[in-house]
């Protein structure tokens, strides 16, 4: 995976280092990127949202907003929720089926 100043993200394959899919969605720079406990992907962006992306089809499941300034940081706890860091000096733990912090 890996995010870009192209407001995308892209989905790789690690054995041919094709793309396979390029995500887009996101309205500015796509500054991190991390794997969830099922799978599904979540992006943090300058544009102040986290996506939670589907892997196999490269569809957005939900879009997460709270943040008022670039999400910078992105990781996952141990139990599924998603912890955020920004530039607005907060970090926020969302709930990764609801979308809801």
């Amino acid at each position: 995976m890996s995010g870009s100043w192209a407001h995308t993200m892209r989905i790789w394959n690690a054995e041919t280092g094709e793309c396979e899919h390029t995500l887009t969605g996101h309205t500015n720079y796509v500054w991190c990127v991390s794997v969830l406990l099922d799978g599904r992907i979540v992006s943090g962006s300058y544009d102040h949202t986290l996506r939670i992306w589907n892997a196999e089809t490269g569809e957005c499941e939900h879009t997460l907003t709270g943040h008022t300034y670039a999400v910078i940081c992105v990781s996952v706890l141990v139990d599924g929720r998603i912890v955020s860091g920004s530039e607005d000096r907060t970090l926020r733990i969302w709930n990764a089926e609801t979308g809801e912090w």
